[in-house]
């Protein structure tokens, strides 16, 4: 209740711009897309990882990291509330890039209220958290009332992409600005490509090509080091906001050489026996990991190179879990990838799927836990193959990337849960 007070208090005391940032997928990639842009002309606070609920918003409001041990920072997060209200920092943020999950029916309804937003964005409404609302439909009414609280002023960023989303534009006062990839997008992407170079006959992935455009005018842009449309996606939720706060596309392509993805969200990481590692273990969701081999299926090669799915646990999906875990192994076969090893209880429902579809089970394989995966995988690898690793968070699936990465000392940089705790399950 105090943190609510005090950032309540900060906020009536600042008066900064704040970003409402909901949505199944893409939250933290579009805060960091957002960030990356508006940050060459106003100062920018923003969700640091993933403080994105009730005592997270507030710490962001607050400018504080709550970490893992939040009571013995308490002494630190008071002072710093109050010299906050006592005392003018002239350097906090014009602007707060605010993640808001919505976990739980009500969850944003008090997020919004104790921040509200003047710009709001929706990234996706899928099949995620359907453990507390039961139907993707219920879900889509939690997610609206982020633009159903906004000003007449302010603006909607809309998914136009996603039917849910795009429906929420007839719900809000505020501007829409529409963002995707097919026609209708007030900001749309075409000519999507993944960079590549030839590393002595190895295919060496780069990044994401692609073009804006907005208005009739078009720029293009280069996304390093990251795969799959979700980028792409967060690329265009920052460039629908950097347009409505007035920057014009070229300023906006040039601060996307900014945008830093976090860890674990589709990322290549050079791996052993020169292999390459698309890293997307931070969590997963149906939505999420079918687009994610999707973009597997669509990465270059070079010949006799093979592609692998790593795929562990889907949590939170309730009664719909193993239907949801069977789609996505039928999409793995349908997709031609050639091995498909899976990590947990619930992803065996991913394995049975492919195999009666028809993949070879001798190309499939099943483990209990991501360590017994990573082990095995360190001899089934050769030269040139290419792989996708990705599970939700509980599955613990970075392990199997600190396995196969060519510089495990850098892994406190490259990979998601590097710190606290978490480590202490290595």
């Amino acid at each position: 209740m105090i943190l609510r007070l005090f950032a309540r208090l900060v906020i009536l005391r600042y008066k900064p711009v704040i970003i409402g940032i909901t949505g199944s997928v893409g939250k933290t990639t579009s805060k960091e897309a957002i960030s990356a842009i508006i940050g060459g002309r106003l100062r920018v606070g923003k969700t640091i990882q993933n403080n994105n609920n009730e005592v997270g918003v507030p710490l962001t409001v607050l400018g504080v990291d709550g970490g893992e041990r939040l009571f013995l920072k308490w002494l630190f997060i008071v002072v710093r509330a109050m010299r906050l209200v006592v005392l003018k920092d002239k350097r906090y943020p014009e602007v707060l890039v605010v993640e808001m999950a919505a976990d739980r029916p009500g969850d944003l309804e008090y997020l919004v209220k104790l921040a509200p937003p003047q710009i709001g964005l929706v990234t996706s409404v899928g099949r995620a958290h359907l453990e507390f609302f039961k139907t993707v439909r219920k879900l889509a009414q939690e997610k609206q009332t982020l633009v159903t609280c906004l000003p007449a002023e302010g603006f909607a960023i809309l998914n136009a992409d996603d039917s849910e989303v795009i429906a929420m534009q007839n719900k809000t006062r505020a501007r829409p600005l529409t963002f995707g990839l097919n026609d209708g997008a007030m900001l749309r992407a075409i000519e999507l490509s993944i960079g590549n170079e030839d590393v002595g006959g190895r295919v060496k992935l780069t990044g994401m090509f692609f073009k804006i455009i907005y208005k009739g005018s078009t720029v293009p842009v280069f996304l390093p080091g990251v795969l799959g449309r979700q980028h792409v996606y967060a690329a265009l939720a920052g460039a629908a906001v950097g347009v409505g706060v007035g920057m014009n596309l070229v300023e906006v392509s040039e601060r996307m050489h900014y945008y830093d993805a976090p860890p674990g969200r589709m990322k290549i990481i050079e791996g052993i026996k020169n292999t390459t590692l698309i890293d997307d273990t931070y969590n997963s969701s149906p939505t999420a990991a079918i687009a994610a081999v999707e973009t597997l299926a669509e990465m270059p090669c070079a010949s006799r190179a093979r592609k692998f799915a790593v795929l562990g646990d889907m949590l939170e999906l309730g009664p719909h879990t193993e239907i949801e875990h069977r789609e996505l192994g039928k999409k793995v076969d349908e997709l031609g990838i050639e091995y498909l090893y899976t990590v947990g209880e619930r992803a065996k429902f991913i394995a049975q799927a492919a195999a009666f579809a028809g993949m070879k089970e001798d190309r499939i394989l099943t483990f209990a836990d991501a360590s017994s995966a990573g082990k095995v995988l360190q001899e089934k690898i050769k030269t040139g193959d290419t792989l996708l690793i990705k599970g939700s968070q509980g599955m613990r699936m970075e392990k199997i990337t600190r396995e196969l990465m060519a510089e495990p000392l850098h892994a406190e940089h490259l990979l998601c849960r590097q710190y606290g705790h978490w480590l202490n399950d290595y």
